[in-house]
């Protein structure tokens, strides 16, 4: 499918530039600024909430709402925020949410309560979810076929940097200046995002008259992804087998299982369900909710692991995790190149066992594993996740029609947040059913006496946490045992969670390698 389709409004991409506005190298660079804003916004915040908890007198409950109510706006809008940049103007709404997620950071900083905190953070989530689909959506409508996987490529090296970046910058600003710099260094990124797209990104939609806009169709996604994520992100909490959990889920599904329905039978859907009739689309989609599940499954207990177990503060352990960036700077390009030669009948499965490498080299951690053994992991999910990114935006984007090009940016970005989420509730979840099921015998073999095992057995939580149960005025070698215990205990269940990220990956292999033909044809416009 060409960028110089009928019903796509945009100077042909595939034809010599006449100015800054038809340069697609130029709309690459200018949407780049606004997904390194999301991209580093959504991983410093967890650096942040220690402070932003001590600062504004927040709960446990509290902190998990800064990231869940930005979680579930993002996840609820963005197929929305595609659908209407193909059908209103890409870039505008791309530039909506450029400067609605700019004012709404510098308004999370000058709130002064959790509340506000969390209030703007979901308005946060919003204007994400307008500024992200359309990234790919203007990538589409601008560069030619031949070109589109490179494009790509670097995209997917500028989410995967922004993200692994995130815990070192984070934790410079926390250390260096307060909790509020971590939103408020979205402003200058922000105006340099406008004042340069407003320059150079031509304007593309969709000319498809003046029909309804399936406003049904809307209401029935945002309940559907709303119920499924909160179900998701409480399952560690509230337990997976708890009513509340559930019936969350359940309901969830049930809801977009009659939205798909209800779609299907609409002239002018919010997602056209014959998108799904490629193949390479609907694994392109299931691959990154398992890719985003494992890298920020992983990167969460990681950075406890460096933090709370080894006693890093947050600037030594970002520095750390610094393989898994510039791995994911080389895979980025390098899984777009091969995908563009080979297709992502390669790179998929290619970048799925290297994760699952990297999930089987974690289980040779212990609690003072020397960097050594660190530093092969962080590279191999590096590389994975650059060349997943890079064969999946290639499967879902490019498989799609160009006048749908903002919704299937909306569908990878949607799976890529369900996959985080995921990743996040359900490996903590697995650390803290194993931390409670080895604890107690950690104690007593590191020598804890027997009389106090039970107390601080039920320091679980902590434990799960990274977090020694000990106390100032412990002896010595009780403080020791109890931080060996606590240690080990911790480790069994990080274990745990990486062997289930590794048979899933795994798993994500055989599927992309046998599911994928080499040249998957495209969607057909209707």
């Amino acid at each position: 499918m060409s960028a110089n389709a009928p019903d796509l409004v945009v100077t042909p991409a595939h034809s010599p530039p006449k100015g800054r506005r038809q340069n697609p190298w130029l709309t690459l660079i200018a949407v780049a600024f606004g997904l390194f804003m999301v991209g580093l916004d959504g991983s410093v915040v967890s650096i942040a909430n220690p402070e932003i908890g001590r600062d504004l007198h927040a709960s446990t409950a509290d902190l998990q709402w800064v990231t869940n109510s930005y979680l579930l706006a993002l996840a609820a809008a963005l197929i929305l925020g595609g659908k209407l940049g193909d059908r209103f103007g890409r870039r505008t709404y791309y530039l909506i949410g450029v400067a609605g997620f700019t004012v709404a950071s510098v308004a999370i900083g000058l709130a002064g309560s959790i509340e506000g905190v969390i209030a703007f953070r979901a308005l946060q989530g919003f204007f994400g979810a307008l500024l992200m689909p359309n990234t790919l959506g203007l990538l589409r409508a601008v560069f030619p076929p031949r070109k589109f996987g490179m494009a790509v490529g670097i995209w997917a090296m500028v989410s995967s940097v922004s993200t692994a970046l995130g815990p070192i910058v984070g934790g410079l600003l926390v250390q260096h200046v307060d909790w509020e710099s971590v939103f408020y260094i979205n402003a200058p990124i922000g105006v340099v995002a406008l004042v340069f797209s407003a320059m150079t990104l031509p304007q593309s939609k969709n000319s498809t008259g003046h029909h309804r806009f399936d406003i049904p169709g809307v209401v029935l996604l945002a309940a559907g992804l709303i119920l499924l994520v909160f179900g998701i992100v409480k399952g560690e909490t509230w337990g997976w087998t708890a009513g509340g959990t559930l019936g969350s889920i359940i309901a969830g599904l049930a809801v977009l299982a009659f939205f798909g329905w209800y779609e299907s039978r609409q002239e002018h859907p919010l997602l056209p369900m014959r998108l799904f009739r490629s193949t390479a689309l609907t694994i392109g989609a299931l691959i990154t909710a398992v890719n985003f599940f494992v890298l920020l499954g992983v990167i969460f207990f990681v950075m406890l692991y460096l933090q709370n177990v080894r006693g890093f503060t947050p600037v030594e352990a970002g520095v750390r995790t610094l393989p898994l960036s510039l791995a994911s700077v080389v895979a980025a390009p390098l899984g777009a190149a091969l995908t563009e030669r080979f297709g992502p009948r390669l790179t998929m499965p290619l970048g799925m066992a290297l994760q699952a490498a990297a999930s089987f080299g974690v289980l040779t951690w212990g609690v003072d594993s020397s960097y050594a053994a660190m530093w092969p992991p962080f590279i191999a999910l590096g590389l994975g996740v650059g060349m997943v990114m890079s064969a999946s935006s290639e499967a879902i984007v490019g498989n799609a029609p160009v006048k749908d090009a903002g919704v299937a940016g909306g569908l990878q970005a949607t799976a890529l947040q369900i996959g985080g989420a995921m990743g996040t509730s359900v490996l903590i979840s697995l650390i803290a059913g194993r931390v409670g099921s080895t604890l107690t015998g950690e104690l007593r073999a590191a020598g804890v006496p027997e009389p106090l095992v039970p107390a601080l057995a039920e320091a679980e939580d902590a434990v799960t946490m990274g977090v020694s149960p000990v106390s100032p005025d412990m002896p010595l070698q009780l403080k020791t045992a109890v931080t060996e215990a606590a240690g080990n205990a911790f480790m069994n269940g990080a274990h745990t969670a990486v062997l289930v990220t590794g048979v899933l990956c795994v798993a994500g292999c055989v599927v992309a390698a046998v599911g994928l033909r080499s040249n998957p044809k495209a969607v057909p416009d209707a």
